[in-house]
């Protein structure tokens, strides 16, 4: 069976419920990282959180506190890392077994469609995993060149490279940060994909979900309330204001 012909399997709602998909996976994550100067997302508060924890690293003594933070970060992103290459080896092995998958697909939908089909929906999933996958890898990597940075912080806050070698060390901690919330939006959208298997309609369903799930927790979260609702908060809209207009 050629690509052609494997096309013709799937419906216009299919296609469409598809690109309604990866352009709200795209959209959603843009929004995040680029919210409003009005009503910044929790990852763009965390950010700033971060700016200051570097610079109360400075005259911090000792840090070890540092370092065990960042240690549970990196700890974090492995163990995404370890979950996620488990989903992706699972996924591969059921589409490796087509009988298995058909008949499963079957019983969801009783559906007669061919196992190319579930194969195809299926694929669809671990695109979101790999990426996921490497995300998250990267991040821990990421975490670790944090680590780095922060050792060759001196000790001496009146030492001329002390903040700019801080500041650095907060920029590589908010990337890395960016990339663990990228991969575990790729994981959020993973499981709404397996929709899929139920329809297109399904899928637009879950994909409505999944970001509904997440311009909460981003936009409108008692976390986000809490993180807000101290005395530094007008100090933190300022900052993050001024960087928006940068």
């Amino acid at each position: 069976m050629n690509w052609t012909d494997r096309i013709t399997l799937f419906t216009p709602l299919d296609f469409a419920a598809v690109g309604g998909l990866f352009a709200a996976w795209l959209l959603i994550g843009w929004r995040i990282e680029h919210p409003s100067q009005t009503r910044p997302s929790v990852s763009v508060l965390m950010a700033e959180y971060r700016r200051e924890w570097m610079r109360q690293l400075v005259t911090r003594q000792p840090r070890i506190f540092d370092a065990q933070t960042l240690a549970t970060l990196r700890e974090g992103t492995s163990f995404f890392a370890s979950a996620v290459m488990i989903a992706i080896g699972g996924g591969l092995a059921l589409i490796g077994n087509s009988e298995r998958l058909v008949g499963v697909a079957n019983d969801l939908t009783l559906d007669s469609a061919p196992a190319i089909v579930w194969e195809i929906k299926l694929l669809v999933t671990l695109i979101f995993l790999a990426n996921a996958f490497l995300k998250f890898v990267w991040s821990h990597r990421l975490f670790g060149y944090c680590l780095v940075l922060m050792a060759a912080v001196p000790n001496n806050a009146q030492d001329g490279a002390a903040l700019p070698r801080a500041a650095k060390a907060a920029e590589v901690n908010i990337t890395a940060a960016r990339g663990f919330n990228r991969g575990l939006r790729s994981v959020y959208f993973a499981l709404g994909t397996t929709a899929w298997m139920l329809g297109p309609l399904a899928l637009m369903g879950a994909t409505l979900f999944t970001v509904s799930v997440l311009w909460r927790r981003e936009f409108a979260s008692q976390s986000r309330a809490a993180i807000l609702g101290d005395g530094d908060n007008m100090g933190l809209a300022s900052r993050i204001a001024a960087r928006t207009k940068t």
